[in-house]
């Protein structure tokens, strides 16, 4: 029996044991339902039903998702990069990781993972000779990641898809770390990541997820303060279970709405005011987007919340700028790492996620900065025409150059030695 097969049957024995009971003082209990057992625990799918949750997971997820990842071949004695352009692990980034996923809808699964669960994994597909050729996304919830205490390497179990058929322990598959791809969010120690519905989201989107339910059955009862039926004379218990019966049959639910209420027997109808947690109630729910927003590191008035001024800049340029250094920077930075060292392994190769098109400023703006970095009014440039033309995606002229009666720069043409005057 090999190693593999021998870890396999440790992760998940054909004739395993009984599972340790689950005791009101155990650590396990402890994080199922912690020290807030009357509110609702947040799950991923109760997690995705708050909107400020949603919002920012939809966000940095669809960011990651939308970024080109380029590769480039690196000089070891310059330093100099070059775009790759004919890398077949280009498709794999960009369009197609295996025939069941979609390069942006593997970004996102694993982006969200990362944000919900703590861990974004992918297993790397190779072909005959070891070379990458795909890689499958892989929910956080099948993985467990353990040591192997030869060299202390990584090893993950992957438990089969609920939806396959089959006898589990011939499914369980074991692969080394090389094989492998894992980006942990915070709090990684080593094996996993620190799960947010566990532990940042987990009073605050608790609290969010009562204040949801409150806030819905607020309204289903046509957001209506409580009243009392008050009467001189003394009810049976037939009476008060009738009067009940009726008020939830004819009068409860938006649906019964404004419907005259028909009294008898010397009842009158005495109204309540609004109790003090159901007038906080729109305050107490702005107080959640923001408080959401601040766990995952995103401004308020990005997901909607407008109720602040952003302190991010105005201009365009000066958001998305903002947003991929303080946002998106340290997400996208441990994917080109991890992707690096499992899938080149050598300093000469280096995937690169492209933020252009979030950090780029208005056209006029744009074109002001081409100008300057072509050279204008007798300055020196740095860049050629041909590079500019490059950056924005235009192809090269026939013989390699522009025509140069229209720089642009916007100069008037220098006279071409030799031309008639």
């Amino acid at each position: 029996m090999s190693w593999r097969d021998r870890l396999a049957e440790w992760i998940a024995p054909k004739n395993a044991a009984p599972l340790p009971q689950i005791t009101t003082n155990s650590s396990t209990w402890g994080d199922f339902v912690g020290s807030f057992s009357n509110l609702p625990y947040p799950t991923e799918s109760t997690a995705l039903t708050v909107s400020a949750v949603y919002a920012c997971v939809n966000l940095i997820a669809g960011a990651v998702a939308m970024l080109p990842l380029d590769i480039y071949r690196r000089d070891l004695n310059t330093g100099e990069v070059d775009k790759i352009h004919n890398d077949p692990l280009w498709w794999v980034f960009n369009e197609e990781m295996t025939p069941r996923w979609g390069a942006p809808q593997a970004w996102e699964f694993m982006t969200q993972n990362m944000l919900l669960h703590g861990d974004g994994f992918a297993r790397i597909h190779r072909d005959s000779k070891a070379a990458p050729n795909g890689l499958e996304p892989i929910h956080p919830t099948r993985v467990t990641v353990v040591l192997n205490p030869n060299n202390k390497r990584l090893i993950y179990g992957i438990a089969p898809e609920p939806l396959m058929q089959g006898n589990f322990q011939d499914q369980f598959e074991v692969l080394d770390q090389d094989d492998m791809i894992h980006v942990p969010g915070a709090g990684f120690n080593g094996f996993r990541g620190q799960s947010p519905l566990r532990h940042s989201l987990r009073m605050t989107a608790a609290v969010a997820l009562a204040t949801q339910e409150h806030t819905a059955n607020f309204f289903a009862n046509s957001a209506r303060p409580d009243f009392a039926l008050a009467s001189d004379q003394t009810l049976s218990t037939e009476t008060v279970d009738y009067l009940k019966k009726m008020l939830a049959e004819n009068h409860g639910g938006s649906a019964n709405a404004h419907k005259p209420m028909i009294l008898g027997n010397g009842l009158k109808v005495q109204e309540l005011s609004m109790s003090n947690e159901d007038a906080q109630l729109l305050a107490t729910r702005q107080f959640q987007i923001e408080e959401i927003a601040r766990i995952y590191g995103v401004p308020p008035w990005l997901i909607g919340h407008n109720e602040k001024t952003t302190s991010f800049g105005t201009g365009i340029e000066n958001i998305g700028q903002a947003f991929v250094r303080y946002t998106l920077g340290r997400h996208i930075k441990k994917f080109e790492k991890e992707f690096n060292r499992k899938l080149f392994r050598t300093a000469a190769r280096t995937a690169v996620f492209d933020t252009t098109e979030f950090e780029r400023s208005d056209l006029k703006s744009l074109f002001e900065a081409f100008r300057v970095a072509v050279g204008r009014a007798g300055e020196p440039g740095w860049m050629t025409t041909e590079e500019v033309r490059v950056r924005t995606g235009m192809k090269k002229q026939p013989d390699g150059t522009l025509n140069p009666g229209t720089p642009i720069s916007g100069e008037p043409a220098p006279a071409q030695k030799g031309a008639k005057k």
